[in-house]
């Protein structure tokens, strides 16, 4: 695990300035590994637990105890980078359980052994064998944004076929599109990351122009490029059930049109387009400039002018803080409330010293990683559950859940300040945390202080010439209309059209607005056609979408091993398997806090079934992903070369 190397003076330097201001529970954690001594799990050195969703740096350790974990870890982390070996390469399942509760201050599941071990890279996880496909086996991959970038570089490890069909002229999905002010992510980058593809982060949460760069960064360091056709759109798909395989239509950006031909079809196209432009009497012939977050134009400048937002969800809530010292006024009409939990890390940088030590030590990074995933992926799945006993229902869902209602409440009262008696119960929202997307805090509350911002919450009745008007009657004129509304997330897979078995469309099978797959990835009337990011996957409890999609992959490698390996032309999932997987997902989703009646929310379709949240937890879907079973499907021969060419 270790680069041996000669330590020079400068060396010692750097790594001593790191480790003083390192995270404690990380640092020991890699102190057990290094040493094998575990009494550094026990008091006094066990971290105490903290609230929020912080770091915990000290571990809540005396000074002269900290002093002590920082001194052995040096001592520990020179000696290995100088060649010792590492006393616990690999913990058991049931140390590394141990490790983390400690490191948590908190009680950690057993089933969280062998996730855990995938996550510090101690078991294989994506780092697949090259294995052998038949003569002219393809897969074909819609979208090179991360989900198609992840799909890629495992299919290019496992020396398979592929190509990437992306319709912008580079890779990045959504993080090339979204370039507003603010634009950023609401998870730890460390852990918004890939796990095979460690980057030199320069802020905790980056911003999107840093995120966009990890992401070219990835796409170069893989060699991805040379098998992507950019500035080309996927039309539609059709399966040929004779032959076993997709046409992929496409047309790129000069207007020719092709088809190409693959025996496997990846979709990669995401979950967050088209954008959807408010249902606004008169909004066409607004009088003045317009657009929405998503189509942020490059050379837009709202210095000095009067701007109105519709909408107050994510994108406005990292769009309207930015621009507010800018602009002349700024007017946001709320359509719904949401939670906001405190962002302590917002725009802090990672210091020099801490960039050293994760590119010079893999052990600490992992661990950090580990801790972030734990803190942001499934420590508050049991506060989304309904307590049926529960004496508060229409507030929230259990004593956790209201605790943390408490907790947020008390953070917006501080935050607005000298506001608060003017603002608080207009920002307040009366359904339980977690209902919606839980938004971070970027300075939110303490904008809506700021004398040149205006926020209404009467609905807009109608749109006249540079006038917005509410339904009281009042008229407020605008230079710049911007429309923070979102996506069209429930009609998922929009930017093409899927054809399966008898010419029978997606839109069909799922009736519109209807998505189900089985473990969000495989449908069936769909052979060889995988979904990434697909319905009931989001994980609306917090945490990196990107470990989900790797999850994915992970699963749909084992299925093309083992149609390569055993003869296979097509899989489809059974009608009985994705009928009985999307029933308990419906049963889960009737005690979690997405049901609740007291809020609208884009994870519930028309029909107020949950389309978009997974019910389950990270650990539950890495034992569901873990290996293919060919029981579940349908499975066909490969045919013979001769009849498929007939």
């Amino acid at each position: 695990m270790a680069d041996t190397k000669t330590l020079t003076a400068e060396d010692e330097r750097q790594f001593q300035e790191a480790i003083a201001v390192a995270n404690i529970p990380t640092l020991l954690m890699v102190l057990v590994q290094l040493t094998g001594e575990t009494h550094w799990l026990d008091a006094p050195y066990a971290p105490s637990r903290q609230t929020g969703m912080g770091d915990n740096d000290t571990g809540g350790l005396t000074e002269e105890h900290q002093r002590e974990v920082r001194e052995a870890a040096l001592e520990a982390i020179l000696a290995w980078k100088a060649g010792r070996p590492v006393a616990m390469p690999e913990p058991s399942e049931e140390m590394l359980v141990r490790m983390l509760g400690v490191a948590m201050s908190e009680h950690v599941p057993d089933e969280y052994g062998a996730f855990t071990a995938a996550q510090l890279g101690q078991t294989k996880f994506l780092d697949h064998e090259p294995f052998d496909v038949p003569e002219g086996f393809k897969v074909i991959i819609i979208g090179a944004g991360v989900s198609g970038l992840c799909a890629g570089i495992n299919l290019q490890m496992a020396n398979v076929p592929f190509e990437i069909i992306e319709r912008h002229p580079t890779v990045g999905g959504v993080w090339w599109e979204n370039k507003y002010p603010g634009a950023g992510v609401d998870t730890p980058n460390h852990l918004y990351s890939f796990s095979f593809a460690s980057y030199d982060w320069q802020n905790y949460f980056c911003l999107r122009d840093e995120l966009f760069g990890y992401l070219e960064h990835v796409a170069d360091e893989f060699d991805m490029r040379r098998h992507i056709s950019f500035d080309t759109t996927v039309t539609d798909i059709h399966y040929d059930e004779q032959r076993q395989t997709w046409t992929v239509n496409t047309r790129d950006k000069a207007g020719n049109v092709d088809s190409r031909v693959a025996n496997v079809v990846i979709s990669a196209a995401g979950l967050f387009n088209p954008p959807i432009e408010p249902d606004i009497e008169g909004l066409s012939s607004w009088q003045g400039e317009k657009w929405h977050t998503a189509r942020w134009p490059d050379d837009a400048s709202v210095k000095g002018k009067k701007v109105a937002i519709i909408g107050n969800g994510a994108s406005c809530m990292q769009t309207a803080p930015e621009i507010q010292h800018d602009v002349e006024s700024l007017t946001i009409y709320q359509r719904s409330l949401h939670w906001a939990a405190p962002f302590d890390a917002f725009r802090k940088a990672v210091p020099d010293p801490m960039r050293f030590l994760f590119r010079e030590c893999e052990l600490y990074r992992n661990w950090y990683r580990v801790r972030l995933g734990w803190t942001f992926n499934d420590r508050i799945h049991s506060a989304l559950h309904k307590d049926p006993n529960w004496e508060h229902p229409e507030r929230s869902l259990n004593a956790q859940n209201d605790a943390h209602r408490a907790y947020f409440t008390k953070y917006i009262k501080d935050e607005l300040g000298d506001k608060a008696d003017e603002l608080f119960d207009k920002v307040l929202p009366t359904y339980p945390p977690f209902g919606k997307r839980m938004l971070m805090d970027n300075g939110w509350y303490r904008m809506l202080r700021n004398p040149k911002v205006s926020l209404v919450d009467d609905r807009i009745a109608r749109i006249e010439g540079n006038k917005v008007i509410t339904e009281d009657g009042t008229a407020r004129e605008a230079d710049v209309l911007v429309m923070a509304t979102g996506f069209d997330v429930l009609h998922l897979i929009n930017t093409y059209e899927t054809y399966g078995r008898g010419g029978k469309s997606l839109r069909q099978k799922w009736d519109d607005d209807n998505a189900m797959a089985y473990m969000g990835t495989v449908v069936p009337e769909f052979p060889n056609f995988f979904i990434l990011y697909g319905p009931n996957l989001q994980p609306g409890h917090g945490g990196s979408l990107i470990f989900v999609v790797e999850m994915q992959v992970r699963y749909i490698m084992d299925m093309i091993a083992k149609m390569s390996k055993q003869g296979i032309g097509a899989v489809e999932v059974r009608e009985d398997v994705w009928e009985g997987y999307n029933d308990n997902v419906a049963r889960e989703h009737e005690d979690m806090v997405w049901t609740h009646p007291g809020m609208t929310t884009y994870y519930r379709n028309a029909r107020g079934r949950i389309t978009i949240n997974s019910p389950y937890r990270n650990v539950d879907f890495f034992d569901m992903t873990k290996e293919v079973d060919l029981d579940e499907y349908v499975v066909e021969p490969q045919r013979e070369r001769e009849l498929v060419a007939d």
